[in-house]
């Protein structure tokens, strides 16, 4: 039954994807291009890599509002590794994702020593982390050329770039780990109820530890990811990214409650974002009204998971 809810859920997004191309295609002559599917593609990798982070702490029960000051933490960190120290830019790479599993790993620490809900100790770390990446680049910008620039490039034959595939190949890795793995497994039991999880034997404690170690590897790969995009570490880079990460996982239909989720369907619901504001920049809608768009969007797909949430207890108190 699980399954063929899935299946449903991917080919309602799956339409709703197409849908969206459609009516732009109609609207604008210019959207149906292999120049926008590049422009497409070139956005979302570092959406696509925090989205799955989020994912998977979504469907622990938890939530983490930290991944866009971490990309830019990561982002600065390897500015300061190959700019200021003049370390090989592989060293800056591991670097910067060592100071975003760091964070990622303090963030699950802490929310299993204190108790305190995850929405609270990762609203702190959002400005204590932005902070810090402020301070290592005293508030400013690190041009760095094109030192990761290979990653944007498109590939020859095939016109994605390395930083897709690579988005492509790890959505895939995270779907196997999140559906066929003892680690997600329990992470979606713990998403569910945790207090049945602890009774049963299973530690929340480590899946939130192993969630939000996850989130933090995956946001600072994607802040190197707009390192190679823009040819420098921005300490405002990724601004609103966690935003944007929750609502292409609940477009997805990973509930906000916990317990379920899929990183197929996350991934469609970055390709449902950014094809939207495409779509809209070649409509030549105002950046003011994009946001007004793109948020109601939001609101409307978490409003359809609420109701869908509601739905499924009045069937199963029913059941009962």
């Amino acid at each position: 039954m699980h399954r063929i809810r899935g299946s449903a859920e991917f080919l309602f997004l799956s339409l709703l994807l197409a849908a969206l191309t459609a009516f732009f295609s109609i609207l604008s002559p210019h959207f149906w291009s292999v120049a926008t599917l590049q422009t497409i593609t070139s956005q979302i990798p570092a959406l696509a890599l925090t989205a799955l982070g989020t994912t998977f702490v979504l469907v622990s029960g938890s939530i983490d509002l930290s991944v866009g000051s971490i990309a830019a933490l990561a982002g600065t960190v390897f500015g300061w590794s190959v700019a200021d120290r003049a370390l090989p830019v592989p060293v800056g790479v591991v670097f910067a994702l060592a100071a975003g599993l760091m964070v990622g790993g303090v963030n699950g620490m802490l929310v299993n020593a204190l108790r305190v809900p995850s929405f609270i100790v990762t609203l702190g770390m959002l400005e204590a982390v932005r902070g810090l990446a402020y301070l290592i680049t005293n508030s400013q910008t690190r041009y760095l050329g094109d030192v990761l620039g290979w990653w944007q490039a498109p590939l020859i034959g095939i016109g994605l770039s390395a930083a897709f595939l690579v988005a492509l190949g790890l959505t895939g890795i995270a779907q196997f780990v999140l559906t066929r793995t003892v680690f997600g497994r329990h992470t979606v039991a713990v998403g569910t109820n945790a207090e049945a999880s602890r009774l049963v034997g299973l530690s929340a404690s480590r899946v939130r530890a192993g969630v939000f170690a996850i989130s933090g590897g995956l946001a600072a790969l994607a802040g190197l990811l707009h390192v190679a995009r823009l040819g420098a570490a921005d300490p405002n880079a990724g601004s609103g990214l966690e935003l944007s990460a929750i609502a292409a996982a609940v477009i997805g239909g990973t509930s906000l409650m916990g317990g379920r989720g899929s990183m197929l369907a996350t991934f469609i619901g970055v390709l449902i974002i950014a094809t939207l504001e495409t779509g809209l920049a070649h409509l030549g809608v105002s950046e003011p009204l994009k946001r007004v768009v793109t948020g109601t969007v939001i609101i409307g797909a978490v409003g359809a998971e609420a109701m869908r949430a509601r739905l499924a207890a009045r069937r199963r108190r029913a059941v009962k």
